[in-house]
């Protein structure tokens, strides 16, 4: 083969070589551009979550500022869109106290919610002999006083939105369910008694979603 057609077989590589990128290019630059049209037309709703009750099993304070706690909660979780379906993943909850965790995490099963559907989970949020932070000491002690504390329950993960065979990436959640919890094993305004000295509480209260 001589130089001329060996530079002549070379060009012409270089040359498929460019068309077949610029056509995949292309082709990334149209999924995307569809992607983001079904997107802006759909508009898509973030979850609504509920905290509907809690059943305490143990919640108390022991000295110096000593958390021990044992709770299940019910979460409801609904989709409030028509042609959107919503991929929970990595979900864990939790609880806080004055921004301070004070329970260990639970994990949540993923799941696929579909158009409209609703999920409930039940989980328990619970923590041996944690300790409280000597910043937030006055404000236990006076809720200790009152006979109980505002809680904020967490759920963390990540949703993926999907829209017939097209699925987004990921994107975090952050849920906060704010709750007033009473102090020891006896029930407060509207608790009921169940099981071996635990009290539920009927909450149905809605909670801060970010997307």
């Amino acid at each position: 083969m001589s130089v001329k057609e060996c530079t002549h077989h070379k060009d012409r590589k270089r040359k498929i070589a460019r068309r077949l990128c610029a056509g995949l290019l292309i082709l990334l630059f149209l999924i995307l551009l569809t992607i983001l049209l079904v997107w802006a037309i759909l508009q898509p709703k973030k979850p609504r979550f509920i905290l509907q009750d809690a059943t305490i099993f143990n919640f108390n304070v022991s000295a110096p500022n000593i958390f021990s706690t044992s709770i299940q909660i019910t979460i409801f979780a609904r989709n409030p869109n028509d042609k959107v379906g919503v991929y929970y993943d990595k979900m864990k909850t939790y609880a806080n106290y004055h921004n301070q965790q004070i329970t260990y995490y639970t994990q949540i099963p993923s799941v696929y919610q579909g158009h409209k559907d609703v999920n409930i989970w039940s989980p328990f949020v619970f923590s041996n002999n944690v300790p409280i932070s000597p910043l937030n000491g006055p404000d236990l002690k006076s809720d200790q006083q009152n006979g109980g504390v505002w809680l904020d329950f967490k759920v963390d993960g990540r949703v993926k939105w999907r829209v017939g065979t097209i699925t987004t990436g990921h994107y975090h959640l952050h849920v906060t369910c704010t709750a007033y919890v009473p102090f020891g094993n006896r029930p407060g305004d509207g608790g009921i008694i169940v099981g071996n000295n635990a009290i539920k509480y009927q909450i149905a209260r809605s909670c801060d979603v970010s997307v």
